[in-house]
């Protein structure tokens, strides 16, 4: 399931081309991180804030499995990849920016891979938190089942080797703050 938000801005240029100088290629924001650590509440927000985008909820997809489905993990996840690409490239053959909301695990290399035909700019952006931070925020959604593939995740995101320039700790900041910084710092550009 895709949310569009279109927000019209009285300039014309998008918020986050002003920051950077970007002006040309649409924009392909990849937001990952574990549970807990605000990736859904990020996206949107980043999603309202950027012009003509498309939000992707990955979780929405994956979760399609639920009904009846006899897939395997692994199965679940590469085709819930495979409709995220071919979904953000249609999008951004249309002309839409695009932020995926979802984990990404061993897929930035593939994924990046599959879209270099297309003129974007690639954003990667892996938030991470204090593990008592994520222990808070999970208790708080009441969702604390998740709570082991939670810390799983941040240990094995954290210290793979290529997500390191991306890593942003999201543990003492709002919102509107982490938001910025994604929009602004272009240490997060996936060259």
């Amino acid at each position: 399931m895709t949310h569009m938000i279109e927000l019209s801005k009285q300039s014309g240029v998008r918020e986050d081309a002003k920051l950077t100088g970007e002006n040309k290629k649409n924009l392909l924001y990849l937001v990952s991180g574990p549970v807990g650590v605000g990736k859904s509440t990020t996206s949107k927000e980043l999603a309202r804030r950027v012009e003509k985008c498309i939000l992707i909820e990955g979780d929405f997809i994956l979760h399609t499995f639920n009904y009846g489905s006899e897939a395997s993990w692994e199965d679940r996840v590469r085709l819930s990849w495979e409709n995220i690409l071919l979904i953000t490239r249609n999008y951004i053959q249309h002309d839409y920016n695009v932020v995926i909301d979802f984990v990404v695990e061993d897929e930035l290399e593939w994924f990046r891979n599959e879209l270099s035909d297309l003129e974007i700019t690639l954003r990667y952006i892996v938030l991470t938190a204090e593990k008592e931070k994520i222990l808070e925020r999970i208790q708080t959604r009441g969702d604390i089942e998740s709570l082991d593939r939670s810390l799983f995740l941040l240990n094995k995101l954290g210290t793979e080797p290529l997500n390191q320039p991306y890593l942003f700790d999201t543990t003492f900041k709002q919102t509107s703050e982490i938001v910025d910084e994604m929009i602004g710092d272009t240490r997060f550009i996936c060259k």
